[in-house]
C-alpha cells in the first residue's frame, strides 16, 4: 500500500470519525441557560472543536493503522472478500 493510498484512507476516515465525534459532550445553550440573542437555543454552548479535532485525529490514525495492517500485512483485499463470500470450487 503506497503512502498516497494511506493518506487518502486517513482523509476519508478522518471525516467519517469527525461526524461521530462532534456530539461527544455537547451542551446546548438551552441546557446551560445562556441563549445568545439572535441564535437558536439548540446551538452549542461551548463546542470544544480543538479537543474534538485532536480526538478525531487520534481515532482516525488508529483506524487507518488497523486498515493498513489488515490490507498490507495480512493480505486481505478485495479478492479475499470475494473468496470469503463466494468460495471458488
Amino acid at each position: 500500500m503506497s503512502i498516497v493510498s494511506i493518506i487518502a484512507i486517513f482523509f476519508v476516515v478522518w471525516w467519517i470519525v469527525l461526524f461521530a465525534v462532534l456530539p461527544w459532550g455537547m451542551r446546548t445553550q438551552d441546557d446551560e441557560g445562556e441563549v445568545i440573542l439572535g441564535t437558536v437555543s439548540s446551538a452549542p454552548h461551548n463546542p470544544r472543536m480543538v479537543r474534538k479535532a485532536i480526538a478525531t485525529t487520534i481515532v482516525a490514525a488508529i483506524v487507518t493503522a488497523i486498515i493498513w495492517y489488515v490490507v498490507d500485512q495480512l493480505g486481505f483485499g478485495v479478492e479475499g472478500i470475494a473468496d470469503y463470500f463466494l468460495p471458488r470450487q
